[in-house]
């Protein structure tokens, strides 16, 4: 069934790592409230109709990832509150993560992030105490298919150390606060496979001010530069063949946006490593993210193959569907098998508080 689907089936042999992706950051509790009418407003009290709590953090692209098929491996610090064993749980028995390499931090308090949902956008609040110490696992990175990280001059080491033991690294990275955008940053590139940002990065580090321009600039740092347009969809760079792809976004109704740009990364990670053209794994990579938006919250929007699958058979039957949209996602009718259920699909929304008997 589509949920069991595995995109490495074809490609897996006795000699595979057992990790087909590796990656470490923090997990957050996240707490979302949906169904406001607007912000909340000064020295009132708003009322949400719904509330859901997941993993957060590191734990949005891992979940996905997993969602995909892909055998993951987080390392993590956890809480050892309730937070804390609520969200290795989850992320465990409820998406078959793999945790050996992550720890549980006595005295240490989970760090946690309320996110508000309102009119298609998000207001945050986060709480979190002072990081535990670094405690790195025997062998850390593991080896894996690939790792994704986040550029960072911390993670110079463990970036360098997984490349060589052939593990195919993607790149993300974050906003630089300090406004410097020094591409110095990006050193860690030259070990990397792929690089994912967004435009306004991209452009930044590039000093272009053109997106498209930004990421045939970045082949210089880095193999395949992909860089995510928002509303106009993606554009990708294969600096070694010289082969380019744009694909537009699909147009969705957006109610949360957390989580979808960890969950482009996760399509795009398992494109690649199912070996698909580029032009496929920017459309796979779109569509997962399209689908995430239309639920709240980050992990628990995750989409899995059922939601593909149900997508994929109703996007069919809709009336006066273009063509050529339909073309540049036929490569998903020799993938999925019959969805079991009609789109759109609904998950349930796991909250804390109810006892084993409740």
């Amino acid at each position: 069934m589509a949920a069991g689907l595995d995109p490495l089936a074809a490609l897996r042999t006795p000699a595979d790592p057992p990790c087909d992706v590796y990656l470490t950051g923090s997990v957050f509790l996240d707490i979302i409230f949906t169904g406001l009418d607007s912000a909340p407003v000064r020295g009132t009290e708003s009322w949400a109709s719904g509330m859901g709590s997941s993993p957060g953090g590191v734990a949005n692209m891992a979940t996905a990832l997993a969602r995909l098929g892909l055998r993951t491996s987080l390392a993590a610090a956890f809480g050892d509150d309730h937070y804390g064993e609520y969200c290795w749980d989850a992320l465990e028995q409820g998406e078959g993560i793999d945790l050996t390499l992550s720890r549980t931090v006595p005295g240490w308090h989970s760090p946690v992030t309320v996110s508000m949902a309102y009119e298609g956008e998000r207001t945050m609040v986060s709480h979190g105490h002072e990081a535990p110490p670094p405690e790195p696992a025997p062998e850390c990175p593991p080896h894996a298919r690939a790792a994704i990280a986040s550029l960072a001059p911390d993670r110079a080491e463990w970036i360098a150390q997984a490349a060589r033991k052939g593990t195919r690294i993607f790149a993300d990275v974050g906003w630089d606060d300090s406004g410097r955008w020094d591409p110095a940053d990006l050193a860690d590139l030259e070990h990397c496979e792929a690089f994912l940002p967004n435009a306004e990065e991209a452009m930044r580090y590039t000093r272009t001010d053109c997106p498209l321009a930004a990421a045939h600039a970045l082949t210089e740092h880095v193999p395949v530069a992909v860089v995510t347009l928002g509303a106009e969809g993606a554009y990708a760079v294969d600096g070694s063949t010289g082969e380019c792809a744009q694909v537009p976004a699909i147009e969705v109704q957006a109610l949360d946006p957390t989580g979808a740009g960890d969950v482009f990364v996760a399509g795009f990670v398992t494109g690649t490593l199912a070996d698909w053209p580029l032009a496929d794994r920017l459309a796979f990579a779109g569509l997962t993210a399209a689908l995430s938006v239309q639920e709240f919250g980050g992990s628990l929007s995750a989409p899995g193959w059922s939601e593909i699958a149900a997508w994929w058979q109703s996007v069919q039957g809709l009336p006066d569907q273009d063509p050529t949209a339909l073309r540049r996602y036929a490569f998903l009718a020799d993938l999925l098998p019959a969805a079991a259920r009609p789109w759109p699909l609904r998950r349930a929304v796991p909250t804390i508080g109810f006892g084993r008997n409740g």
